[in-house]
């Protein structure tokens, strides 16, 4: 197989797969049921396939791919509708610890050891079982760990503290780029922006990040002159 060859096909499977994976969802990266897992990776071999023989048809891993990506969606689909097929292809949650008590058997049911329990327990910083109101075993793997009330943090609420609605920061300058869309959505325009920056002697094409807040106004990072205004 020529270099040439090989760099052609190696660069078209990338973009295909990358296209499958994109339309098989946000959901094949974050989270990997037994269905997702068997389909990635049936997805690699397909892949490699062109790569590795130069006489096999590259658009013979085509098909079989498009056939997956539109598996996937329709079962992604179907799943969305079907509270039973979703049981089946993800599986459902286990309560591992309830009321600070091991259980045994729903730990062994899911094939869950010890081990890697006070593992995830120390990585969700509750290292004491008995500090643990329920910890459920996800269908992701992941452990959700609930702590018993006197083991959280204190909120504002527990101390009848107010607070107000802060959101979260909308990004207005991205590497010199303006966002004009969440200008739009607050109301502003360029005009204001620009306006804003003046005030700080910066224009948008040096600022590397700016974002507007609630309550802070506009904020500048990474900037030699960094403030908010």
């Amino acid at each position: 197989m020529e270099l040439a060859d090989l760099a052609y096909r190696t660069v078209f499977v990338y973009i295909v797969v990358l296209v499958v994976i994109r339309l098989m969802g946000k959901r094949e990266i974050g989270q990997l049921s037994p269905f997702d897992f068997v389909v990635a990776i049936i997805i690699a071999e397909i892949a490699a396939m062109p790569m590795q023989s130069p006489s096999f048809p590259i658009w013979h891993s085509i098909v079989p791919l498009a056939v997956l990506a539109l598996l996937e969606i329709g079962m992604s689909f179907a799943a969305l509708y079907s509270r039973k097929l979703r049981a089946f292809l993800d599986g459902t949650p286990q309560m591992v610890i309830e009321d600070g008590r091991i259980l045994r058997s729903e730990m062994r049911k899911a094939r869950y050891n010890l081990d890697d329990l006070m593992a995830q327990l120390r990585e969700k910083g509750y290292p004491r079982p008995e500090d643990v109101e329920a910890a459920v075993l996800e269908t992701s793997g992941r452990l959700s760990v609930v702590p018993k009330s006197g083991k959280r943090p204190v909120t504002p609420e527990d101390i009848g503290l107010p607070t107000a609605y802060e959101g979260l920061p909308s990004v207005l300058i991205m590497d010199g780029e303006v966002f004009e869309d969440q200008l739009k959505r607050y109301g502003h325009d360029m005009s204001w922006l620009l306006t804003q920056l003046g005030s700080l002697g910066l224009n948008p094409e040096k600022v590397f990040l700016a974002t507007l807040e609630r309550d802070r106004g506009i904020v500048i990072h990474g900037s030699d002159t960094p403030g908010k205004i």
